[in-house]
């Protein structure tokens, strides 16, 4: 967003942290207006969001920490091996991790991020915190190729299927995620399947949430308008994607997940 280089200069870090202020402030604004809080949370990471943390965790609100290094194609902690102090440090509603991922990428690859997912997964079972998975599920050249090239054809006829092998190879490794957070998709029958896979084999409790993946507002519309009507979606959380809040509703189904979460 700003074009700034590591290592940041204190101005640079105090840019970016305060632009991040201002998206809490439009959350805190929104609960001020009328958006329920029970059914709204905020997503921020440590290094720049620390301080919102902890104010948002004060004031009651649903809370997830990114624990994942920012910018790296390859998923690995912010902070190595002291990931579970950081987590602990805040009292946390979620611990959140993004992940690139395609199930037809290296096996090499792959292997190092399941091996890390798996540790994190450990923790928060074992600590009962709760944890939300974030998949992008990445186009790799010879997938591209099967869609001509067209990322609406990839979409729609590859990625549905590419997700629900990478939620089964996950789960098989041991990664049990609360919440899969997944890109937005345009047929019913994919959200049902998405949510078949990830409440397989006793994992009832687990839900879904549409991540709004930088789409416009009208693509973003019939995505959640989408996966509302399937149970075991409830909610949406966004980063890029700019829309009104009004236009849009997807009702809450369970009281372990966040129906709305603001990215800062």
């Amino acid at each position: 967003m700003f074009q700034f280089t590591t290592p940041l200069t204190a101005d640079e870090h105090n840019i970016i942290a305060d632009s991040k202020r201002v998206i809490y402030d439009g959350f805190r604004q929104a609960l001020d207006e009328g958006v329920p809080s029970p059914r709204a949370g905020i997503l921020v990471d440590e290094e720049f969001g620390a301080s919102i943390l902890r104010d948002a965790i004060g004031r009651g609100y649903a809370t997830a920490l990114s624990t994942e290094k920012s910018g790296s194609d390859e998923s690995d902690f912010e902070y190595g091996a002291r990931f579970a102090e950081h987590i602990e440090s805040f009292g946390l509603t979620f611990a959140n991790v993004l992940v690139r991922y395609s199930p037809e990428g290296g096996a090499e690859f792959n292997g190092r991020q399941t091996a890390r997912l798996a540790q994190l997964s450990d923790y928060c079972r074992t600590a009962d915190q709760r944890f939300i998975f974030e998949l992008l599920v990445l186009a790799t050249p010879a997938q591209m190729d099967r869609a001509d090239g067209n990322t609406q054809i990839f979409d729609r006829r590859i990625r549905p299927g590419l997700m629900l092998q990478t939620i089964r190879a996950l789960q098989d490794a041991g990664v049990d995620p609360d919440i899969w957070k997944i890109e937005g998709l345009d047929r019913r029958e994919d959200c049902l399947r998405v949510v078949e896979m990830a409440r397989r084999d006793g994992r009832g409790h687990v839900s879904c949430i549409v991540l709004g993946r930088g789409a416009d507002e009208h693509k973003l519309a019939r995505w959640l308008e989408t996966a509302a009507s399937v149970p075991g979606f409830v909610g949406f959380a966004v980063r890029r994607t700019t829309f009104t809040l009004s236009t849009t509703r997807i009702s809450a189904r369970s009281s372990r997940t966040i129906p709305r979460a603001a990215n800062a």
